[in-house]
């Protein structure tokens, strides 16, 4: 069983290729385009290096092409994308306007290009479906909350990765289990001993921190769109309801310009002021003593903590931090930065194992912490082929 998953960007296609058959997970090959301006070529192009490397040998071997779609009104879960499907995820286009245009896009010309091929996707509300109602509620009336006003969360395929891969790390199968089988029985596989409890921090261009319990996720940092939360490369994040109206009346701008502002000048970028929405430059920057960048990094290290510990509160306390993606997986300093001064909490790192780590699984935490402290690569393509094959398997 061979499984295509297609990460499709605004002007970008990222792919791997995965093969299941004797109970194996291999990954067959990988690539990617970016600056893309001509998709179908684009797809085209896909196919044939999968050709060339002998990877497949025509279209027919795929068993499905999965896509980590991010929401659509009313559907979630790993699903067929058809164009009930697809109309769901338009009519959330608003919420994710950076990600569901060019995601039905890019699912309507696999569709015509691989017509017996059947399309899948994996939203990344999903794992979110479980989480207690008082964590995903907003105060609001109870029709904003009929038409989907409410948390919905995202980083899904990231954070489920990191609920499975963290409990192998640390001894805890029962709790990798019931996270693998989640979305085939709700949570119910039997977990043994005393509840394992993770915060994972997934930062990175977008960045959010969830709590999980047994491999459960019990809220996150994201709420309603991917607009909210920490502050991301260039999306502002939590941001006080009246700020929209009284941009608009103050700046005299449209609401449709002060939308793209948020989405596109705040952030990182808005508090460097406007100098980049790369962390690497911003560091850099602020090592040279501009304030702004200094800035730019003190709220992010000050929102990621703030995340941190409302799930360690929640949770009475944690057994491990989890720290991945882009920023969690190679930014020593900024790991550093978020876990000082927190031996009162049972939290200590050891500054030469995080220093040295970068992109790879490591276990950062002094001996002597309670917590334990982690590094560990996302692998969202796995958990999408992974959720894609079980669903081919059950019809």
């Amino acid at each position: 069983m061979k499984i295509l998953i297609a990460n499709i960007g605004s002007t970008s296609l990222k792919w791997r290729l995965f093969d299941f058959s004797n109970g194996a997970e291999t990954l067959l090959h990988k690539g990617g385009f970016e600056r893309v301006t001509d998709y179908p070529k684009a797809i085209e192009d896909c196919l044939a290096q999968l050709k060339d490397a002998k990877a497949i040998a025509n279209e027919n071997e795929l068993a499905a092409v999965g896509f980590k779609t991010v929401i659509a009104k009313n559907v979630t879960g790993c699903v067929r994308l058809d164009e009930r499907v697809l109309k769901a995820m338009e009519d959330y286009n608003g919420l994710a306007p950076a990600h569901n245009p060019p995601y039905i896009t890019g699912i309507r010309l696999f569709s015509k290009r691989v017509p017996s091929v059947p399309l899948v996707g994996l939203f990344e509300t999903a794992f979110y479906q479980f989480a207690p109602e008082p964590m995903m509620r907003y105060a609001v009336p109870d029709a904003w909350h009929d038409i989907g006003v409410r948390r919905w969360g995202f980083h899904g395929a990231s954070h489920k990765f990191i609920a499975e891969r963290s409990a192998e790390l640390l001894g805890r199968k029962d709790v990798a289990r019931r996270a693998q089988n989640l979305y085939v029985d709700g949570g119910k596989s039997p977990v043994e001993g005393a509840p394992f409890r993770v915060i994972s921090c997934h930062l990175g261009g977008s960045s959010s921190i969830t709590g999980i319990v047994n491999g459960v996720a019990i809220g996150n940092s994201l709420g309603m769109s991917p607009q909210s939360g920490l502050p991301h490369n260039n999306r502002v994040g939590d941001l006080d309801a009246e700020a929209l109206p009284y941009v608009v009346k103050t700046l005299g701008l449209s609401i449709e310009e002060a939308q793209r502002q948020f989405a596109k000048e705040g952030g990182l970028k808005g508090l460097a002021g406007g100098l980049s929405n790369d962390i690497r430059d911003i560091q850099e920057a602020a090592s040279k003593g501009n304030a702004k960048a200094q800035l730019a990094l003190d709220v992010f290290v000050s929102e990621a903590r703030r995340w941190i510990g409302g799930y360690f509160f929640q949770m009475n306390g944690a057994d491990a931090i989890v720290f991945t993606a882009g920023i969690g997986e190679n930014r020593a300093e900024l790991r550093a930065a978020i876990c000082a001064n927190l031996d009162e909490l049972g939290i200590v790192l050891d500054a030469e194992k995080n220093a040295a780590t970068r992109a790879t699984e490591a276990v950062i935490s002094s001996p002597s912490s309670k917590v334990k402290v982690l590094v560990i690569p996302t692998n969202e393509e796995l958990v999408v082929a992974r959720e894609t094959k079980r669903l081919l398997e059950k019809r």
